[in-house]
């Protein structure tokens, strides 16, 4: 697989929760093409619980949402936003985890909505977490007009699991 280059990072005002290096808050996501899915591996920490060494719902929902994004960006060439996140929580997350994987791809495109499949799995490969995500796209010249250009791949392969 390999990594997939943050169109945003020279962007004025760019701080994003979900993917951007320097916001202090943020869960620094980082991204990576792998054949038809777009990959994240993450590492939980205790900052992000909910109930003790568990990893909190919403963020999980953030994770989930992100990497949604980025399989738009990706595999689609445009931005939008969410319009429908649904998440079924399998099993907990625990925040001792030393990663998680997410797992994502483009089911189809219904006009201008992308649906969007998300998969959640612990350091032991179990499947923990689903989402289903319906991503309202922009038309090219509304994107542009955001500052998205295009998104492309960086670098050699990699193995990130």
């Amino acid at each position: 697989m390999r990594k997939i280059k943050n169109p945003w990072c020279h962007a004025e005002g760019f701080d994003c929760f979900g993917c951007s290096p320097d916001n202090p808050l943020g869960v620094h996501m980082e991204f990576y093409e792998d054949g038809e899915e777009v990959v994240s591996c993450w590492q939980p920490s205790k900052h992000y619980q909910g109930w003790v060494n568990t990893l909190h719902g919403g963020i999980l929902s953030t994770l989930i949402d992100e990497i949604s994004a980025w399989v738009v960006f990706r595999k689609l060439q445009t931005t939008g936003v969410t319009s429908r996140l649904e998440v079924r929580f399998r099993r907990p997350i625990m925040t001792t985890e030393p990663r998680i994987i997410l797992r994502a791809k483009l089911l189809e495109t219904q006009r201008q909505i992308a649906v969007l499949e998300v998969k959640v799995y612990d350091s032991k490969n179990q499947l923990c977490t689903e989402g289903r995500v319906n991503y309202y796209t922009f038309p090219a010249d509304k994107a542009a007009e955001m500052g998205f250009e295009h998104c492309e791949l960086i670098g050699e392969e990699v193995d990130i699991l």
